[in-house]
């Protein structure tokens, strides 16, 4: 036998079923703290990193791994930094800003590396994704003993030139993973290849420790290892 539900009750209820599906992100993220809610356990939930593979929706010539893409980051984040203060008079602290940009994907360790496609279908998923993000970070540090909270809590807070030079270092570092996939003859990247580089291309118009880089070193990445071994001889 079957009830035909006033009209109100099916709005109610789809709203509900909606309001759920945003939230189940952030109350799993909360279930599965409070299982590791131990001190001395935030080293081991770093160490994962590694378990995670990016670009899951792509046929990839080398698997990369979240600890791969936070290692690059940080390296590219660095001579960002660098670049600003010996080519154009800035100051950045470039240890901290290489540090802040290895632990910039952390809280993947617990969401998986969630499409871009994917993060930005909609509003409400930008802003579900976000939220997610946001209590994984806040409980990072509840892993750690006292003494050491205030140290780490300051590795996931980044000022506003630090978040610019990290997220130009992560864009890149994707970039350059298009330019090494398409150099094997993976076209799985090609639309991936056209989409970063015109990113890059807006990034560099404001950000000149970018644009430097690109121009200087990005080169480098279409070279064979045994050109990359040459000696300068003039």
């Amino acid at each position: 036998m079957q009830y035909d539900f006033p009209e109100i009750f099916k709005k109610v209820f789809t709203f509900q079923i909606k309001y759920a599906i945003m939230c189940i992100g952030e109350y799993l993220v909360k279930m599965l703290y409070r299982e590791l809610m131990m001190d001395n356990n935030f080293f081991a939930l770093m160490f994962r990193m590694k378990y995670i593979h990016r670009w899951v929706l792509m046929r990839s010539g080398v698997p990369e791994s979240l600890s791969t893409h936070s290692a690059e980051t940080a390296i590219t984040a660095h001579a960002l930094a660098a670049i600003g203060n010996n080519i154009f008079n800035k100051s950045y602290d470039c240890d901290k800003i290489g540090m802040k940009a290895l632990y910039h994907d952390a809280p993947e360790i617990l969401t998986g590396d969630l499409p871009t496609p994917v993060k930005n279908h909609s509003e409400k998923m930008r802003q579900a994704y976000k939220s997610i993000e946001s209590a994984a970070l806040e409980r990072f540090s509840e892993l750690l003993p006292s003494e050491l909270k205030e140290t780490y809590d300051d590795v996931f807070k980044l000022s506003p030139d630090e978040k610019k030079l990290v997220k130009a270092a992560d864009k890149l570092c994707a970039y350059i993973k298009c330019i090494e996939e398409k150099r094997c003859g993976n076209s799985e990247f090609d639309m991936a290849f056209v989409t970063v580089e015109k990113n890059i291309e807006e990034m560099c118009a404001d950000i000149d420790e970018l644009k430097y880089f690109c121009d200087n070193f990005l080169p480098g990445f279409y070279l064979p290892l045994d050109t990359l071994k040459q000696e300068n001889r003039s």
